[in-house]
C-alpha cells in the first residue's frame, strides 16, 4: 500500500493519499486549506488519480479544499454536515470501499460530533489508523474524550501506525505507553 502525507495551510493539517500502489486511483483524506499545490505535486510524483475524498471531521483545516477537487463529493459523517457547505455524502460506520481499499470507519465523537477514525489493513498485514484530531502523538484533540478513546484504542494492536490530523506519525503502542492524556485509562 502506498501512503503519502503532507501538512498544509496555516495550521499544517495533514492531508493523506492512500492507494494500493503508485500509478492508480487513490483516496484523499482531509483535503484541507491550501492543499492544491502539494496535492498536485504528490499526485504527479506517484502517478495517482483521486477517486474519493474523505474527511475525519468537518473543520475547515481538514475540508477547505474538498469542493475544488474533481474527485466527487466529500464523504463526511452526517453529524458534521453542518460544518461543511460543499457537496457531501454521508460517511457511515463500518467497512467502506474507496479506491480499491477497504476502510473501516469508526465514529469517534468528541473533537467534533462527527469525528471518525479510519482504519486500513494493508495487503502486507500492516495496519494504519487515520485519527484526524482525535489522537495525536503525545496528545488528544480534547482532554474530555479519554473514555471514548479507551474504547477506540482497544480494537487496535500496538503496532498500528497512527496518522494524525496534525504533527508526526506515532503508533498505538507508543500512545498507550506515553500519552499523558491516556495514562491510567487502560487504553
Amino acid at each position: 500500500m502506498l501512503v503519502v502525507g503532507f501538512g498544509s495551510g496555516p495550521l499544517q493539517a495533514n492531508c493523506y493519499l492512500l492507494a494500493e500502489a503508485a500509478g492508480g486511483p487513490c483516496l484523499v483524506v482531509d483535503p484541507g486549506q491550501d492543499v492544491a499545490a502539494p496535492l498536485a505535486a504528490a499526485l504527479a510524483e506517484h502517478r495517482l488519480v483521486p477517486a474519493a475524498l474523505v474527511a475525519t471531521h468537518g473543520h475547515p483545516d481538514h475540508v477547505a479544499s474538498a469542493a475544488s477537487l474533481a474527485a466527487g463529493p466529500l464523504h463526511l459523517h452526517p453529524a458534521d454536515a453542518s460544518l461543511y457547505d460543499g457537496e457531501s455524502v454521508q460517511l457511515e460506520e463500518g467497512t467502506q470501499r474507496f479506491a480499491g481499499l477497504d476502510v473501516d470507519v469508526r465514529h469517534a465523537p468528541g473533537h467534533t460530533p462527527g469525528s471518525v477514525v479510519l482504519s486500513i489493513t494493508s495487503a502486507e498485514g500492516g495496519r494504519i489508523a487515520l485519527t484526524g484530531d482525535t489522537l495525536f502523538a503525545g496528545s488528544v484533540g480534547r482532554g474530555d474524550v479519554t473514555a471514548s478513546l479507551r474504547g477506540l484504542l482497544a480494537g487496535f494492536p500496538d503496532d498500528t501506525v497512527v496518522l494524525p490530523g496534525h504533527g508526526p506519525a506515532t503508533t498505538i503502542g507508543r500512545e498507550r505507553a506515553g500519552n499523558p492524556f491516556l495514562a491510567g485509562t487502560g487504553a
